[in-house]
C-alpha cells in the first residue's frame, strides 16, 4: 500500500473542509494528513518552505520526492480510490494546463482574503 503525506493549510476553512472531504474517502488510510499551521520548523526540517506551502498543496510521495500544486492534487486523487477518475481527467494535458492556470490565482485570492501571503505578488483581483 502506497502512502503519501499531504501538507495542507488548516488555517483556511475551505482547505480544511476539502481535506476533510477527501479524508472521509481514505478508508484504507493511504494518506497521512499534515496541517501546516504553525509548523514552520517541521516544514523546514522536511525541506519545504512554509510560505510556499501556503500557496501550493504539497504532497510527499512514498519515495520521498515532493510534488506541488495540480500535480499534488492528482497524486492525492490517485491515492483515494473514489477520486481516481478525477485524477485521470486532470492528467489530460489540456485539462491539466487549464487547472494550473486557474490554481495559483485562486490560491493568491484565498490568502489575500484571509490577510496572509505566500510571498507572491498579489496582483490578482
Amino acid at each position: 500500500m502506497t502512502h503519501i503525506k499531504v501538507y495542507f493549510d488548516g488555517a483556511c476553512p475551505a482547505c480544511r473542509r476539502e481535506m476533510a472531504f477527501y479524508r472521509r474517502f481514505d478508508r484504507q488510510e493511504r494518506v497521512d494528513w499534515f496541517d501546516i499551521t504553525g509548523e514552520d520548523r517541521a516544514l523546514r526540517a522536511e525541506g519545504i518552505d512554509p510560505r510556499t506551502a501556503l500557496g501550493r498543496l504539497h504532497v510527499r510521495l512514498a519515495d520521498g520526492s515532493l510534488v506541488t500544486g495540480v500535480d499534488a492534487f492528482i497524486v492525492l486523487w490517485q491515492s483515494v480510490p473514489w477520486f481516481r477518475p478525477l485524477a485521470w481527467v486532470a492528467s489530460i494535458r489540456f485539462v491539466k494546463a487549464r487547472l494550473e492556470r486557474w490554481y495559483e490565482p485562486l490560491t493568491r485570492r484565498r490568502l489575500r482574503r484571509s490577510g496572509r501571503s505566500c510571498g507572491k505578488t498579489d496582483d490578482v483581483p
